[in-house]
């Protein structure tokens, strides 16, 4: 990773823009538009184009115009690359909007996803951010330095209260039927927030104990949570695959599961398996 790249300055300077954006389209009327279809094949609204556009704009303003080569990856436009040539560029990988849906809904839980990776896999990402603009929480890591939430550390290990919260993402009744059913006698509650950010964040500060995906995700949604989760001393699989074996390509689409321990990731693996299989 680029190191002299003030990483957390530039994803802050794109919170507080887009914060004005929401706040400038208050209703559900203003902000059900759409344009057409994205890069990553969901509906794009013009609040995720305009979302996504001042992330490029605070990339090039910052990191690209002091001489930084970078490849983004992003949910609406894809794969593309800033700057000077450079192979070795760091991946960008950016959704603007993590939980669109609520946005479009005017319902406060949604986030902004940036992660920062030095190759091509998320075991390569070395910088990870969400913000929860409904509960106005910031979460980042740093590889090796651990995790924060709001600028304070996030605390390894702690007390385990069992599976008393999971968080349940892609929520479609169809869809969450076997895991309901498996997690059944095994968690004391569900909770589905809307965006697979915020879930796995709230993984990572033990606002949940573990949390499934019922439908594959796109990396873009899990790049940066990830990394918080791990640095806060928790675990995440995509898909039973390694970490070095999950890449961070728009096309790519994973099972995700994340816990505070190899018990509770055990109990919403076998959750999520019985949602759909694992890939053989």
């Amino acid at each position: 990773m680029q190191r002299d790249i003030d990483w957390l300055d530039v994803c802050r300077r794109v919170v507080a823009r887009q914060a004005d954006l929401f706040e400038a389209a208050p209703s559900i009327a203003e902000r059900t538009v759409y344009e057409g279809r994205g890069e990553g094949g969901d509906m794009t609204l013009e609040l995720d184009r305009r979302c996504e556009d001042i992330v490029f704009e605070e990339l090039e303003a910052g990191p690209v115009a002091a001489g930084a080569s970078l490849t983004a990856i992003s949910e609406e436009r894809g794969e593309v690359h800033l700057g000077p040539s450079d192979s070795d560029a760091p991946r960008v990988v950016i959704d603007p909007i993590d939980g669109s849906m609520n946005v479009r809904r005017t319902i406060p839980s949604h986030s902004l996803s940036i992660a920062v990776a030095s190759g091509a896999s998320m075991a390569d990402v070395d910088f990870g951010f969400v913000h929860d603009f409904g509960a106005r929480d910031e979460f980042a890591a740093a590889r090796g330095r651990g995790a924060t939430l709001n600028g304070h550390p996030i605390a390894s290990g702690g007390p385990d209260s069992g599976l008393e919260v999971v968080g349940l993402e892609s929520a479609e009744p169809s869809w969450i039927r076997g895991a309901v059913e498996a997690l059944d006698g095994k968690a004391y509650r569900l909770r589905s927030i809307g965006s697979i950010a915020i879930t796995m964040s709230y993984v990572a500060c033990r606002r949940f104990d573990a949390m499934l995906s019922a439908r594959r995700c796109r990396s873009v949604d899990a790049a940066a949570a990830q990394l918080i989760v791990r640095e806060a001393g928790g675990a995440v699989e995509f898909a039973g695959l390694e970490l070095e074996q999950a890449e961070l390509d728009l096309d790519a689409r994973y099972a995700v599961i994340a816990a505070r321990s190899p018990e509770h990731l055990a109990t919403v693996r076998a959750a999520q398996e019985a949602t759909f299989p694992p890939p053989q």
